[in-house]
């Protein structure tokens, strides 16, 4: 089934794209959450239109997120947590801790849905990616120092 998405989807898409799911997911999922509609051809021209009168702003966002893309990369955050006394700590760092990181000491006030984090539970220094728009993505040094 043929479907525009209206808000971006992981795994799927982004708002505004065209996509083929399968019948079951469009219909018990997608559509009834309002995340999606039907790409019926009168659906379409509307979409069409939406999409040329929508260019302009795309080009504004897209600049505004490559100025953030390069303020961001390479920048460090340093986060403090609790250890054990072999160097492990106790949990975990998330996108959560990097996110607020980011923002005290860098004032940058990032969505922490945006930022990928992978299994840091060790002292040490590590990167984190963020997805600042769409294709646009941004790399961040995390070093983790012990309590």
């Amino acid at each position: 089934m043929e479907i525009i998405l209206k808000q971006d989807v992981a795994n799927l898409g982004y708002k505004d794209d065209i996509v083929n799911v399968k019948n079951g997911y469009a219909n018990n999922y997608l559509i009834p959450q309002g995340k999606a509609i039907i790409a019926t051809p009168v659906n379409k021209k509307i979409h069409a239109e939406n999409l040329r009168q929508r260019t302009h702003k795309e080009e504004a966002l897209r600049k505004n997120a490559e100025t953030l893309q390069a303020a961001i990369n390479g920048k460090t955050v340093r986060i403090i947590a609790k250890v054990g006394e072999n160097g492990q700590l106790f949990g975990s760092v998330s996108n959560i801790m990097v996110a607020e990181a980011l923002k005290e000491q860098h004032n940058y006030d990032i969505d922490r849905k945006t930022i990928v984090v992978e299994g840091i539970k060790a002292v040490g220094e590590y990167t984190a990616k963020v997805n600042v728009y769409r294709d646009i993505k941004a790399e961040l040094k995390i070093e983790v120092v012990a309590e």
